[in-house]
C-alpha cells in the first residue's frame, strides 16, 4: 500500500485520496486484530502510533516531493522516533517481543521504504521494484515476528 501511496503521491494521480484512505484503513485493522488479545486500551494505543507512523511517511514523502529539505529531516526524525516508540510499546506488551529487535526492524523498514519512494520520486522505476520486492521480504520477517511472539504469550496452536 506505500507504494500505491508514493506513486500516486509522486505523479499527482487522482487515486491519492482514496489510496490514502485505504492506507489509514491499516492501524484500524491491527487494533481489531489485537483487541482480543490485549484489550481496547492497548489496541488504540497501537493504532494512534501506526497511525502516526503513516502520517508523518505522508508528510516526509510530500516534503521530499516539494524538494524541501529542512522539513524532510524534520519529518525523518519523526519517523524514527515515531519507530522507537512502537519498538518499546511493543516489547512493553510481550515478553517475547525484543525492543531492539523491532527497533531492528523497523528502522530497516523505513530505510527501505524512503529509499523506494526515493526511486520513485526521481523516475528510477526499476529499482523501485527491486525495492519494493525488499520491502515484502522484510514485511513478512516483521510479521513471522509478531506471529512467534503472539504464539508464545498466547500459547495459540
Amino acid at each position: 500500500m506505500d507504494a500505491l501511496f508514493h506513486v500516486s503521491t509522486a505523479f499527482d494521480l487522482p487515486d491519492l485520496q482514496v489510496v490514502t484512505q485505504r492506507l489509514l484503513q491499516n492501524p484500524g485493522d491491527f487494533a481489531r486484530a489485537l483487541k482480543p488479545l490485549y484489550g481496547r486500551e492497548i489496541a488504540a494505543q497501537f493504532d494512534r502510533l501506526l497511525t502516526d507512523h503513516l502520517l508523518i511517511a505522508a508528510a516526509l514523502v510530500n516534503a521530499a516531493k516539494a524538494g524541501n529539505t529542512p522539513e524532510v529531516e524534520r519529518q525523518r526524525a519523526l519517523w524514527y522516533q515515531n519507530a522507537a516508540d512502537i519498538a518499546r510499546f511493543l516489547a512493553a506488551i510481550n515478553p517475547f517481543w525484543s525492543e531492539e529487535q523491532w527497533r531492528r526492524l523497523l528502522f530497516e523498514h523505513l530505510r527501505l521504504t524512503e529509499d523506494e519512494a526515493v526511486f520513485i520520486l526521481t523516475g528510477q522505476f526499476e529499482r523501485s521494484v527491486r525495492q519494493y520486492d525488499l520491502i515484502q521480504a522484510e514485511a513478512l520477517e516483521m510479521a513471522d515476528v509478531m506471529t512467534n511472539g503472539l504464539v508464545c504469550q498466547f500459547r495459540i496452536a
